[in-house]
């Protein structure tokens, strides 16, 4: 029998963008000719409510999942075999009969600074206007730089560079891992420190998500789409959310990388204004339970937090 796999996707045109990579890829793997993707791997857009509502940051009506629960709920339902998403839009804890197939390769998971006049983030003269949905990036940026004006900026990639590009505002952080994908680039004005800009947990990677009892053919496309370094960095970082208790509520931020034989693990939780933030590093050695680690390193950050008074969130 043939095997067919429709996969669900938000119907954005960066979404659709990785979900075409995440295709050829799957094409590859399961020997898929070109003449026949689209009828063997069809693609399945849904608007999600996160793409629906664009006047409001997240925070305010649901957090990220409003832009994975419509996906889901076709996995669910049976409309779709397989779904690709932003990992960092992903919960951490998945729907029952839910699960990440496959984490392939990540692309560069730093964010960007993208303006038309500056060169940097300590360039913009003061009280600059940055756009910016993220309250993890606000916060990092009032850290930097508490002179600056935070304004909401929501809406796709090309509606957010045509706004910066018409003087609405002198700078925009996006994600550089977007930007690449979609061919935008030379955009980038400058690649952020992850130093001064540690990135959301997930940020830069996909997840490809099934129904617990798998889809048809991931034998073969599960074990060739998965990266296993990056696979077990978001994994570290996930986990350390989880104890940060992040959410659209709370400026959190993860980001690990492998070196020689130990995982190197940064998180912090910041206050949205930026005037404090608490921060660990840790090197965990490959051999040991990363994700336990990862997890701990992610409590003490928060323990550190809520000592000082920050309300807990969830």
């Amino acid at each position: 029998m043939t095997l067919t796999l429709r996969i669900g996707t938000r119907r954005s045109t960066l979404a659709m963008t990785q979900t075409g990579h995440v295709r050829q890829a799957l094409a590859g793997a399961l020997g898929v000719d070109a003449a026949d993707i689209d009828a063997r791997l069809p693609l399945v857009p849904i608007v999600t409510t996160g793409d629906r509502i664009q006047d409001r940051r997240l925070l305010e009506v649901g957090g990220k999942a409003l832009f994975t629960k419509e996906i889901e709920a076709a996995l669910i339902d049976g409309r779709c075999d397989l779904a690709v998403h932003s990992l960092k839009d992903v919960p951490v804890e998945p729907p029952p009969g839910l699960k990440l197939a496959a984490i392939p390769v990540r692309e560069d998971p730093r964010d960007a600074f993208v303006s038309e006049r500056f060169d940097s983030v300590l360039d913009l003269p003061e009280g600059a206007r940055v756009g910016t949905a993220s309250l993890r990036r606000q916060a990092q940026l009032l850290a930097l730089r508490p002179d600056l004006r935070i304004e909401l900026l929501r809406g796709n990639v090309d509606t957010r560079l045509k706004r910066v590009a018409d003087g609405e505002f002198e700078a925009i952080l996006l994600a550089a891992s977007g930007l690449n994908r979609l061919g935008r680039g030379d955009r980038i004005r400058a690649l952020l420190p992850v130093e001064d800009f540690v990135p959301a947990p997930g940020q830069g990677a996909l997840a490809l998500q099934t129904r617990e009892d798998g889809a048809p053919g991931i034998e073969h496309w599960g074990l060739a789409l998965n990266h296993p370094a990056t696979a077990l960095a978001v994994k570290a970082e996930r986990a350390a959310m989880r104890a940060l208790e992040g959410s659209c509520r709370t400026a959190v931020g993860a980001h690990a990388w492998l070196e020689g034989e130990d995982l190197v693990l940064i998180a912090e939780r910041l206050r949205p204004d930026g005037t404090r933030r608490w921060r660990e590093t840790a090197r965990i050695p490959l051999s040991s339970d990363v994700e336990a680690a990862a997890e701990a390193l992610g409590q003490t950050v928060q323990n550190r937090a809520l000592a000082d008074g920050e309300p807990f969130e969830n």
